[in-house]
């Protein structure tokens, strides 16, 4: 389009109504979808409901169906569940009950429904969808509406967002609330494994997924489980042996615990469920081990949702409205996908189908069929587990010569540990020596290498900050040093992990190789900040965990403000929060639109004292209203002058009256604590593809008897760009780069500033130019990104 921004601004909503619905079983971040829809839709003008208590209330009718307010969505966004209810109901799955609620939509003139819940709930909207012109006719046939109010009213409009914790649903890397789902898993397996170390014991962990294994996978990949049972991988006959055979093994090694992970509908090669008892009297007749069953049950369901998923949700709740907007006569029902991490629209009934799909393939005992149906991204995790999960013995791995170094460089960032786990022991399977290099490119120079084992990484995955110690020193006024290191260890392939400096350290890694011929060697880089401002990646390992964090600080801040206020009477107050980040914007900026901010200061959009003023008499605007709390987030480092302490001044100086200010650094909370389900996940994943890069370079690269290779593409980061994994020569990203603000030139998140402000009530133009657009999912290939790999 060549005007995006004009177009966007012609998608007006007046006159038209819109209905938001929640169906089936609850999910973290549907409430931040709501939200979504609710202010999306007020702010293009048009009318939105709530429909309580999914079909049911749109069955029922009367109270159920009540018109939404922007103030009446305020707070939603980190509460779990769903606010306004959501229900099973056999009614509309009769004519009857789908006439009572097209009789009750149309008394409204709502003819834009939008649907949150699984393929269930999406499949009965579309055939609502389907009949609304016979419903019409039979209403009209009984008197109940009239001729004009069936012509108004002739086409109903449906966009689906799934929301889910099992991520069962085919043409989305994500479903809302899975990410939610894993958080509440992890943690429940990282306190466990603290008590299993301290008695030696095997834990046995139930987790949800009566139909789909992702959760059980998953949360295997996280935590390094030792055993995982899925409904899409039956195991072969004599499992049991294997499986105790390996516990054992384990056991052999001075592991102090196992681990074995059951998906509820887990079933062998006979289709016979594999309970957790049954596992945990196996484990014990066998083995003899001290042995607990946790089920966790629908404690996966609850808390608060993650970063991840408000996100996800805000992001898809303005999409679903747009694409609303957008629908004419013929356009078929949509849903709102993630597709790496871009928002995608797909057809509703084609997803639907595949989803189907996948549990005929299961039914019929097509196991292998099952797993490609549902999709690269799974296939990917189960591939990476295998491949992680059992140590080859020596005879069985592939002949190889090389030796492979690893490290990390800059600042710590959860998740780097599980990154080098994978990395080690991808590397072993694939034959080669791998070596740890200590305390970054200082550690290097110094000589700080040795070699690192199978089992020297394990329980690494779960560990936050750097087990191999980093620093921010650059390499190159010792490359003489770390040449000479390079010879007497004899390393053929370099791994760095880490932010900014380690992208700087690879160049001149490079740019070194026309003076020392030790530098031609196979590089690779994986990007690991909090500050996710690393040239040709998206997204950056270690970002997820600090968004969790500094989501989890934003909500302690209020709660405990909640419970002063109530105490004290006072009514109305405003956080000022200083984010880290150095001069980029993304924590603040991604970390405001997942705690609902009503203003973020960054670097890479100026403002000054007229724009603060602005946002102080919009915020003041607000609190008059009904809006209790306010928040406003600043990058550390957005400007020289107007400090997190000046603008806390200024906004309880000119708040005089109306509400009080309270002022928060939260400093480096943000880079500790355990990693993040996804940092977990896209460490292990991003290391692994990584290492099957070194091993193929490494191969083309050897010649006469020695590694050698001076060209740029043998020097490389490893980042996800929009929808793939991909390698990309430094040399070549240096065009792209900011290197005395230490930030890309360009970056894709900036987009997601004026839907931060749109959800803030602030007037604002969104470019819709990545976005919409349908698209068309093929059953015999699923469409799944590379990037989805990360997730």
């Amino acid at each position: 389009l060549a005007d995006t921004r004009k177009f966007f601004e012609n998608l007006s909503g007046a006159g038209k109504s819109i209905a938001v619905l929640t169906s089936g079983g609850d999910a973290q971040g549907m409430n931040g979808a709501v939200r979504a829809v609710v202010r999306m839709g007020i702010y293009v003008g048009a009318k939105v409901y709530f429909i309580h208590e999914g079909y049911q209330g749109m069955v029922d009718g009367g109270d159920n169906i009540k018109e939404a307010t922007w103030e009446s969505v305020s707070s939603m966004l980190q509460v779990g569940g769903t606010v306004i209810g959501s229900a099973r109901c056999k009614a509309f799955r009769t004519h009857e009950g789908r006439l009572k609620a097209a009789h009750n939509l149309v008394q409204r003139h709502i003819t834009n429904l939008c649907v949150i819940g699984g393929d269930g709930s999406l499949t009965g909207a579309n055939l609502f969808r389907e009949e609304w012109s016979s419903l019409l006719d039979e209403l009209q046939e009984q008197g109940l509406i009239d001729a004009e109010a069936a012509r108004a009213n002739s086409k109903l409009h449906i966009v689906g967002m799934v929301g889910s914790i099992d991520n069962d649903f085919c043409g989305t890397d994500m479903t809302i609330g899975t990410d939610s789902a894993l958080h509440r898993i992890i943690e429940v397996v990282d306190a466990i494994m603290t008590t299993a170390q301290s008695h030696q014991r095997t834990f046995v962990l139930e987790v949800m997924g009566r139909h789909c294994g992702y959760l059980a996978l998953v949360s295997a990949l996280a935590c390094g489980a030792d055993w995982v049972f899925i409904p899409e991988m039956p195991p072969a006959d004599g499992w049991e042996d294997d499986m105790c055979q390996k516990l054992s093994e384990n056991r052999a090694d001075k592991k102090r615990l196992n681990i074995i992970i059951v998906a509820e509908g887990a079933i062998d090669s006979h289709n016979k469920a594999i309970t957790p008892d049954y596992i945990k009297d196996l484990v014990v007749r066998c083995l003899g081990f001290d042995t607990r069953v946790t089920i966790l049950g629908h404690v996966q369901r609850g808390g608060t949702p993650s970063a991840f998923d408000r996100i996800l949700a805000s992001r898809m709740g303005v999409e679903a409205v747009l694409a609303l907007l957008e629908a004419s006569t013929n356009t078929p029902a949509c849903v709102v996908s993630l597709v790496g991490n871009q928002a995608v629209r797909l057809p509703l009934m084609e997803c639907v189908q595949m989803t189907q799909e996948v549990q005929k393939a299961m039914d019929e005992k097509k196991f292998d069929e099952a797993v490609r149906l549902r999709g690269r991204s799974f296939q990917n995790n189960l591939n990476t587990y295998r491949l992680l999960s059992h140590r080859r013995a020596d005879s069985e791995l592939p002949n190889s010569s090389f030796n492979v170094a690893v490290m990390n460089v800059g600042a710590p960032a959860a998740g780097m540990n599980a990154a080098v786990r994978s990395a080690v022991r991808v590397g072993i399977s694939e034959g080669h020596k791998m070596f740890a290099v200590s305390d970054g490119f200082e550690g290097f120079y110094k000589g700080q290498i040795k070699e690192i084992k199978w089992g020297d990484v394990g329980g690494w995955t779960g560990r936050g900050g750097s087990l191999l110690g980093t620093k921010r020193t650059l390499p190159g006024k010792h490359l003489d040093k770390i040449a000479e290191q390079i010879k007497i260890h004899n390393i053929n392939a370099l791994l760095v992990i880490g932010g900014f400096e380690a992208f700087e350290s690879l160049l001149q890694l490079y740019e070194g190789r026309a003076k020392y011929e030790e530098l031609c060697i196979p590089m690779c880089m994986l990007p690991a900040t909090i500050s996710n401002n690393v040239p040709g990646t998206d997204l950056s390992i270690g970002a997820d965990t600090s968004l969790n964090a500094i989501v989890e600080s934003l909500w302690q801040l209020h709660t405990c403000d909640r419970i002063k206020q109530s105490a004290s009477g006072t009514k109305r107050r405003v956080f000022i929060i200083e984010t880290m980040g150095g001069y980029c914007g993304y924590l603040a900026t991604v970390g405001g639109l997942a705690a609902g901010a009503d203003a973020v200061y960054i670097y890479e959009e100026p403002f000054d004292i007229r724009d603060l003023q602005a946002n102080v008499e919009h915020l003041t605007h607000k609190m008059k209203t009904s809006i209790q709390r306010g928040l406003v987030l600043r990058n550390e480092n957005c400007n020289e002058n107007f400090t997190t302490d000046f603008i806390y001044q200024l906004y309880s100086e000119e708040g005089r009256g109306v509400f009080d200010c309270r002022m928060n650094v939260l400093g480096h909370m943000q880079q500790g604590g355990a990693p993040s389900p996804f940092d977990r996940n896209f460490g292990t994943k991003v290391a692994a593809k990584a290492v099957q890069w070194i091993s193929r370079t490494l191969k083309d690269s050897y010649k006469g008897g020695r590694v050698f290779t001076s060209s740029e593409d043998t020097a490389c980061l490893l980042g996800m760009r929009r929808r793939a994994l991909v390698f990309q020569p430094v040399s070549q990203l240096r065009d792209e780069t900011d290197f005395v603000h230490r930030i890309p030139k360009e970056q894709w998140w900036l987009k997601l500033r004026p839907l931060m402000k749109i959800l803030a009530k602030y007037k604002t133009s969104y470019d819709v130019s990545d976005l919409g657009q349908l698209e068309h999912v093929t059953r015999i290939q699923p469409k799944e990104s590379d990037a989805s790999s990360a997730i």
